[in-house]
């Protein structure tokens, strides 16, 4: 596991959906994740066609989010107890799937910070594989302590 990703986020193995970061910019960041052939999940889930539910896509843009608001909260706030807030997801808009994700995919997931008001910010979020869209999504995220 990425020791970057887990200084940045409370989500661990076997529910952490961020193998590593590619980029960051003042308000963006892209990540990755391999998606692995033996998954538990694809025993159950469209059996001998196995496909990742996009509950787990979703989720993996999700914890791309929360890599984001982390690292702006760490490079912008001087307040350690605002660093110390969590975000935790509060809405989904027009989740939109595209295409597929099959094991052994690597799926590259780019999150765009809009806006932030008060303590909620608010994504958009792709999820691409091989340079197409699988997902596109915005959500909400609301900051509150661990």
């Amino acid at each position: 596991m990425d020791k970057r990703i887990s200084s940045l986020i409370p989500h661990r193995p076997p529910f952490l959906w961020v193998d590593k970061i590619i980029a960051t910019t003042v308000n963006s960041i892209t990540a990755e994740k391999r998606i692995p052939d033996d998954l538990e999940v694809f025993s159950g889930h469209y059996p001998g066609r196995p496909l990742l539910p996009g509950v787990l896509l979703c989720e993996a843009i999700f914890q791309t989010g929360a890599l984001l608001i982390a690292t702006i909260l760490e490079k912008k706030s001087e307040d350690n107890a605002y660093q110390q807030k969590i975000p935790v997801l509060t809405k989904i808009t027009g989740a939109k799937f595209k295409r597929q994700v099959l094991p052994g995919d690597t799926v590259q997931m780019t999150v765009d910070l809009i806006e932030t008001v008060a303590s909620v910010c608010f994504c958009k979020g792709i999820a691409r594989v091989n340079g197409k869209v699988a997902l596109k999504t915005e959500f909400s995220c609301a900051l509150v302590a661990p």
